[in-house]
């Protein structure tokens, strides 16, 4: 295989492993402040949903990320309450945001625009193009490190150059602040923190509020960055992904990056094995397109080891009187 070979390879990956990456985060902060976060999928579907609509109506990619955020913090904050403030069972709050996006993006997408529950193709500013980074066409004819700088770290959307730099305001956000230090603090002893004089509400809506707007920017990658308007189902369960990659990564932010990076590159593989042929047989498409999920589920049972969630996960807080 040849250098070309191997960066499309790998530019596949970042690009294919953005979304996870984005929906990894959002999550990473939910569970860190408590609050078990199954409805990822549905926020990123309700997002790329009003992405693609908004930017198919007001032709702006800016003002479709916007909605799209905009949308998943209100699905976000919608589960929050039921989960926060009316005290309901984390696990059943996430199925229900998932079930209520699946059935409602394709409603509406039926009602307005009567293509099948799909949006309108984006025109020209409806989505977001490739940046190319400076000199990376004067470094391309550079040997091994031109090619890697102009194919691979040049090129991407916006929104693949947000998600990386949020590992790192992430990483900073946990350990170095205040903020951080209490929101972990209420994943795992909301009592003490609450006998601090510290509202546990407060910071679990804080933690909510930024996994919904993660959950926005990745669900309008979905339908303005790599594809171009909104499809059914266009998600295709990448927020369980996004939820075993962080489980995979306990919780951490820069190992939630190189697990969202090695089922992306799973992801890309099996784009590349497909018409692949085994024994003179070709395989078929359907057993190599469920090969990143089966390897999913291989690394998560035999190679995570034991994965210790934070302490009050799941368990809604009551104030003691």
């Amino acid at each position: 295989m040849d250098l070309a070979s191997i960066l499309s390879i790998l530019d596949a990956t970042i690009r294919l492993s953005t979304p996870l990456l984005l929906a990894c985060l959002a999550g990473l902060y939910s569970e860190r402040a408590g609050l078990f976060d199954i409805g990822l999928e549905g926020k990123m579907l309700a997002a790329a949903f009003a992405a693609g609509a908004v930017a198919a109506i007001t032709g702006s990619a800016w003002l479709g990320l916007l909605a799209g955020m905009a949308v998943s913090l209100g699905t976000s904050l919608l589960q929050g309450a039921a989960a926060i403030t009316l005290k309901g069972n984390q696990l059943i709050a996430g199925v229900a945001i998932n079930m209520l996006a699946a059935g409602l993006t394709t409603f509406l997408g039926q009602t307005w625009f009567s293509q099948g529950g799909r949006t309108p193709p984006l025109g020209p500013g409806g989505r977001f193009e490739p940046i190319t980074l400076p000199f990376a066409s004067e470094l391309a004819g550079v040997p091994i490190i031109g090619p890697i700088y102009a194919d691979l770290i040049s090129g991407h959307y916006v929104l693949v150059y947000i998600a990386f730099i949020m590992v790192a305001v992430t990483a900073y956000v946990l350990y170095r602040t205040r903020f951080g230090l209490r929101m972990r603090a209420v994943g795992e002893n909301p009592k003490a923190v609450d006998t601090a004089g510290i509202s546990v509400v407060r910071l679990r809506y804080q933690a909510v509020i930024i996994t919904g707007l993660l959950a926005g920017l990745a669900g309008a990658y979905f339908s303005i960055a790599q594809g171009s308007g909104f499809g059914n189902n266009m998600t295709a369960g990448k927020g369980y992904i996004a939820l075993a990659a962080l489980i995979f990564a306990k919780w951490k932010p820069v190992p939630a990056m190189f697990t969202c990076l090695l089922f992306g590159f799973l992801d890309a593989l099996q784009i590349r094995l497909q018409g692949a042929e085994l024994g003179g047989v070709e395989i078929p498409v359907q057993a190599i397109q469920a090969l990143p999920y089966v390897l999913t589920v291989i690394l998560l049972a035999g190679f995570i080891g034991k994965a210790v969630g934070p302490k009050a996960g799941g368990v809604p807080y009551t104030k003691e009187r």
